[in-house]
């Protein structure tokens, strides 16, 4: 029964051919922001040099990482069939998880389809109604949405400030807490102050969940990680997640750390529990990388300078460039339009960037975000600095 007075709507029927036309409203307004993304299918063999990909350590070509896949695709099929708890979990699986967890130092590992869902998981089985998650600011869109699925009083906090940090777990208004952050942030390439939270954690009884993609197979001894180098890959409070399709060329994700931690995802995380397991030939490549980082160590030494050396000479070229903690290094560009025609021209010129532009970047600042590789060249810096300074718009140093 309606009130007195109160208009009754009567709703009509939308034609089918007009259901979607609020889509070409949303399409103009992000061509007039410039935010226009684009597909752009790659050939099997390309000149161009390869600055915009996560392929740190020179690995996803490598004949011995296709080889295994190849061999694995041949011995246990195309996929792995089904969800890890039915028929998709292999031996290989084990056997990679495994080694994650000799490798990093954590008790134990558990390996998803992706990295993307590694994080879902982890994010919403170790958090929930009853939980507070306090997270930095700058955290990966795949964290976000575990956040926003978690149904946890969530609080993003200043980026990278542990007494903001602090500050948020000790006014929480649930007990239990879950801390939430990149090692490597993704857009800047900077480092989390890993130690510092973890003393704030344990000051405030809280977990640390970090989500060390952009540091496993580069940063800590022989590429073991961000959470290994601050001394906390075993630590009780302490979860990590990874992917594999960067340093170990392949794909996939893994979550790292106590052993009932891992007993509680295979248990609670709908992105395992519902998802295919993730395909032999990928658990065989990443294991077989993980076998060549064991076995050369320099990789990850050899990608952390060639970062190094490419922020400095664009630094020195008077651009305003990140200091890579890792293998990521950014070039602030003037505006999204401009770092778009940017990345662009230095395509034509044979160099690949990526280029990020908001909403990817939470500061929104437009970007070419450069990734280091450890089979870079001297001739391929030089290319890379020569392209970038030459194809660069006004205002963008």
């Amino acid at each position: 029964m309606n009130a007195p007075g109160s208009v009754v709507r009567t709703a009509t029927a939308t034609p089918p051919e007009q259901v979607f036309d609020w889509l070409d409203a949303e399409a103009e307004k992000r061509a007039e922001a410039g935010l226009v993304r684009r597909l752009r299918p790659r050939t099997a063999e390309s000149a161009e040099l390869d600055l915009a990909g996560n392929d740190y350590l020179g690995l996803a070509r490598d004949k011995r990482v296709a080889g295994a896949a190849a061999a694995a695709a041949l011995r246990w099929g195309a996929g792995s069939t089904g969800s890890r708890l039915v028929t998709g979990s292999t031996e290989l699986h084990a056997e990679l998880e495994h080694e994650l967890a000799r490798f990093t130092g954590a008790q134990a590992a558990l390996v998803f389809s992706s990295g993307f869902t590694a994080n879902l998981g982890a994010v919403t089985a170790l958090s929930g109604a009853e939980s507070a998650i306090v997270t930095d600011k700058y955290i990966h869109a795949s964290l976000i949405e575990g956040c926003r699925l978690s149904r946890a009083d969530v609080a993003a906090v200043a980026h990278a400030d542990p007494a903001a940090m602090r500050h948020a777990l000790a006014t929480r208004r649930k007990a239990r807490a879950l801390v939430v952050t990149d090692s490597v942030f993704s857009v800047d390439g900077d480092l989390a102050p890993l130690p510092e939270l973890a003393a704030t954690c344990r000051e405030q009884g809280a977990a640390l969940l970090v989500d060390d993609a952009h540091g496993i197979g580069v940063l800590g001894e022989g590429g073991r990680g961000a959470v290994h180098e601050a001394g906390l890959a075993d630590a009780p409070d302490v979860v990590t997640t990874i992917t594999l399709s960067k340093a170990f060329g392949a794909q996939g994700g893994a979550v790292l750390g106590p052993r009932r931690v891992i007993r509680h995802l295979v248990d609670t995380a709908r992105s395992f529990i519902f998802d295919t397991g993730l395909a032999p030939a990928s658990v065989a490549a990443a294991q077989t990388a993980l076998g060549v980082l064991r076995a050369e160590p320099e990789l990850a030494t050899n990608v952390r300078a060639a970062a190094g050396n490419l922020a400095e000479r664009l630094g020195a070229a008077g651009f305003i460039v990140s200091t890579p903690a890792a293998a990521v290094v950014s070039v602030r560009a003037p505006g999204p339009e401009d770092a778009v025609a940017w990345a662009a021209r230095c395509a034509e010129q044979g160099v690949k960037v990526g280029c990020f532009r908001p909403p990817s970047v939470p500061d929104g600042v437009s970007r070419l975000r450069l990734t280091a590789r450890a089979d870079l060249t001297e001739a391929d810096l030089d290319k890379a600095v020569g392209v970038i300074t030459e194809t660069a718009p006004r205002g963008a140093r």
